[in-house]
């Protein structure tokens, strides 16, 4: 198993601020790992052999970590360590019993203490190696949040972002070199930013919209203009219904069969953040159009794969639910998505025409489940007054593999 490796969290203050157990862990190691610049802030007496990682890191963790079996180690980290930083990683490669782990205040507590923020009323998010868009999703009237920057470029590109997506007026503070004797703050709205920024840096939001901006609402059921189709859309009331029977929960894979704009995808992951999703879509204008939605509701990692199931779902990560929206009729797609499902797996399908209704009363007599008809009017003009204008009556078909 090797000795254990000892994880030291450093703060921006570096050797100064660190307290005498981390010092003597430091002191007392044989080899020192770490970034350029946190090796840099050790002193000269410190006089571990000291190695940069190499980049990409986690490819080579396991043939580092094992050619270091037999010294002791101790791994410098930004920080907490645990948190968005390197101990998790060594966790899941090393294990969590080979680890000691020294913690130091995270740059968000650091962040949140000089705001005087409570730090549980603030959501975390990062832009490091993550998409920008992914902010989205987190914006709210009067949201707080603290954003851990990828670099000095970060603060520009947020604010760009909350300018372009009707946020420009929020107030955000950019907050560099937390816990240095030269620690800075600069406080202005996301639309007036102007300013450089130093490459340690955390950016902290107070979220507030443009006047008339309606931001999108928490539940499934997003109004369908909040899409951009060509008529493919599974419709409010029916989407709303359809995610109450697909259930998302926390870390459970959907694939979204015949994704036409995405929705069902897009408001599965805007269900939780660890919700995750692959829309399936034969016609590329549409899949291309699955990931434009994505991005402008904050969930840019849904995954888009273009072409026909069933001939695209063969090696595909095995989904724990599945939403079959298109395809119905093509021969094949219904068994290949209720052959994909484990113990306790779940489907829903959706029918509007006679034909996919009949796949559907087949399927439920073949495999049992539940049939469901959801029929919806929209008040129209009569002359002077109003009346009820039906539309089309959808069937769902939802099932749970029980084996």
């Amino acid at each position: 198993m090797g000795d254990p490796l000892t994880v030291v969290g450093v703060g921006a203050d570096g050797w100064a601020g660190l307290p005498e157990t981390h010092r003597d862990a430091l002191r007392d190691a044989e080899v020192l790992l770490g970034g350029p610049r946190q090796l840099d802030l050790l002193p000269a007496d410190v006089a571990g052999e000291r190695r940069a990682w190499p980049s990409p890191l986690v490819p080579a963790l396991p043939g580092i970590l094992d050619s270091l079996a037999d010294r002791r180690v101790a791994v410098l980290a930004s920080g907490d360590p645990m948190f968005f930083g390197i101990g998790a990683t060594l966790a899941r490669v090393a294990g969590p019993d080979r680890l000691r782990v020294l913690t130091h205040p995270s740059s968000v507590a650091l962040a949140c203490a000089r705001l005087g923020w409570g730090s549980e009323h603030v959501a975390v998010l990062s832009v490091v190696g993550r998409p920008l868009d992914a902010l989205r999703r987190a914006l709210a009237p009067g949201a707080r949040l603290v954003v851990l920057s990828a670099g000095a470029g970060s603060p520009t590109e947020i604010a760009g972002l909350l300018s372009g997506a009707g946020w420009g007026g929020s107030r955000m503070t950019v907050l560099e070199r937390l816990g240095a004797p030269d620690e800075r703050r600069v406080s202005t709205t996301a639309a007036a930013w102007r300013g450089d920024a130093d490459a340690l840096n955390v950016v902290a939001l107070e979220c507030v919209p443009d006047a008339g901006l309606v931001p999108p609402g928490e539940t499934p059921g997003l109004p369908d203009d909040t899409y951009d189709h060509d008529g493919q859309l599974t419709k409010r009331e029916v989407r709303a219904v359809t995610l109450a029977h697909l259930a998302p929960r926390a870390g459970e894979l959907l694939w979204d069969i015949g994704a036409g704009s995405g929705s069902i995808g897009i408001e599965w992951m805007r269900a939780h953040p660890r919700c995750r999703a692959i829309a399936v879509e034969t016609r590329p204008e549409r899949a291309d159009r699955v990931a434009a939605n994505a991005a402008a509701l904050g969930v840019p990692g849904l995954r888009v794969v273009t072409g026909p199931a069933p001939d695209v779902l063969a090696g595909l990560e095995r989904p724990d639910v599945v939403f079959v929206g298109g395809g119905l009729t093509r021969e094949g797609v219904l068994d290949a998505c209720l052959a994909a499902l484990g113990p306790g797996g779940r489907l829903v399908a959706n029918a509007v025409t006679v034909q996919t209704e009949a796949a559907l009363a087949a399927a439920h007599a073949a495999h049992g489940g539940d049939l469901v008809r959801v029929q919806v009017a929209r008040t129209v003009p009569v002359g002077g007054f109003h009346g009820w204008r039906p539309a089309m009556p959808v069937t769902l078909w939802s099932w749970r593999n029980v084996l």
